[in-house]
């Protein structure tokens, strides 16, 4: 299996979407960063042993929270509650983060899980 067919196995088993659907924006401009991002992270990445999906997903959620990237934040979200974490796991560690970027961050990342799980009736 290529790195790009392994990335795409586990992208789409994490996030339960196509990865057209993922990245279709994204791949109108420049579909070699999709590729990338299919090859890398999901293929090399997430695939290794040693963590669980569980475990990975709630790292990047706190990664993505330090770093204010709502966008990808909530894709993140969605996918750290595919591979079993709860809510109140997603609310606690953005609340951690707060110790370590802040505040504003931690409440935009608070208002981005908030949108997620509006959309997933988890309110």
């Amino acid at each position: 299996m290529s790195r790009y067919e392994k990335g795409k196995k586990s992208l789409e088993s994490i996030q339960k979407r196509s990865v057209e659907e993922i990245f279709g924006e994204l791949d109108e401009i420049a579909p070699d960063l999709s590729k990338f991002v299919i090859e890398f992270p999901y293929s090399e990445i997430y695939t290794r042993e040693g963590l669980d999906l569980k475990t990975r997903e709630i790292c990047t959620v706190s990664a993505l929270t330090v770093l204010g990237t709502i966008p990808q934040l909530k894709e993140h979200i969605n996918a750290a509650l595919n591979v079993g974490n709860s809510p109140e796991e997603i609310v606690e560690i953005i609340m951690q983060m707060s110790a370590y970027c802040g505040f504003p961050k931690s409440i935009n990342a608070m208002m981005a899980a908030k949108e997620v799980f509006k959309e997933r009736n988890l309110l």
